[in-house]
């Protein structure tokens, strides 16, 4: 039920959710709590019933630590990602890691001038 209205929706309530959910993930660990989760879904207009909020909790938390990660839930909706988008990420990794020479998960504008030269 919830693939079928994301698939409806689009990339926009895809992306859209995972900004929600980095926000709300205040402690940076990757991972949303149950109500945390139900909220996203709430302001997302993505309620689905009671008893198959459940069902789902139960399919995302396979770990039974009352926790889910974006990463999960995104796979648990889609799939995993076909081979070409698979090593097109893996591109575009190894670039930012290029970029991201201080290793602080974020580059600033004067590094990106550093190394790209747009002449």
């Amino acid at each position: 039920m919830l693939r079928e209205t994301l698939s409806k929706r689009g990339v926009r309530v895809i992306t859209g959710l995972g900004k929600y959910f980095r926000r709300v993930d205040k402690n940076r660990n990757g991972f949303l709590s149950q109500a945390d989760f139900k909220e996203a879904l709430k302001v997302f207009h993505l309620g689905i019933p009671e008893g198959d909020f459940e069902s789902l909790w139960l399919i995302l938390d396979d770990s039974k630590s009352d926790k889910v990660d974006y990463g999960e839930f995104t796979r648990a909706v889609f799939g995993e990602m076909n081979e070409y988008r698979k090593a097109f990420v893996r591109k575009v990794s190894f670039a930012y890691m290029k970029l991201d020479f201080n290793k602080t998960g974020s580059v600033p504008m004067v590094d990106i001038r550093k190394c790209y030269c747009a002449k």
